[in-house]
């Protein structure tokens, strides 16, 4: 856990500002070792990989497409652009996520961004009482609940595997 004498990056104090603001509880936590993806995360925490909620940035007619994936899911970008009757969805590169969500890659969180970004959220993660996500930094995560998670994020239900 970070210590009480370090700074909190401004990126993790955004996601806690806006969990807070959405009525949520600041449950961020921040560890000594990075947790830049699902593996990692749910090592660290000791949880299952599928309860490990990843923030993914698509891009989507030049703008931003985020979907809060399973970690144990390989989102298919096929399936999501026929769900949404787009032509296709493809990945951003790090320079558009950070441009759009103000994270890098490996630490992006479901909310504290500049703007608000359409939300898909997987539906198989509603199979976890508990969900962890990353809070904006490759060293912070928190936990939520499925409900909560679509609440606070406006996101979309979808298959997205």
């Amino acid at each position: 856990m970070r210590k009480a004498t370090e700074t909190i990056p401004a990126s993790v104090l955004n996601v806690k500002s806006a969990l807070t603001a959405a009525g949520a509880q600041d449950t961020v936590l921040t560890f000594d070792d990075d947790v830049p993806t699902a593996a990692a995360a749910a090592s660290l925490l000791g949880c299952d990989i599928a309860a490990i909620a990843n923030s993914l940035v698509f891009e989507l007619d030049g703008t931003p497409l985020l979907i809060l994936a399973s970690g144990a899911a390989k989102v298919d970008t096929a399936l999501v652009a026929d769900s949404l009757g787009t032509a296709r969805i493809r990945r951003a590169s790090p320079d558009f996520v950070l441009e759009h969500t103000g994270q890098a890659v490996g630490g992006v969180a479901p909310l504290g961004h500049p703007r608000p970004l359409r939300t898909i959220l997987d539906i198989s993660l509603q199979e976890h009482p508990l969900l962890w996500a990353g809070a904006g930094d490759h060293n912070s995560m928190f936990s939520i609940s499925y409900s909560e998670l679509q609440r606070i994020t406006a996101a979309q239900p979808l298959k997205v595997r």
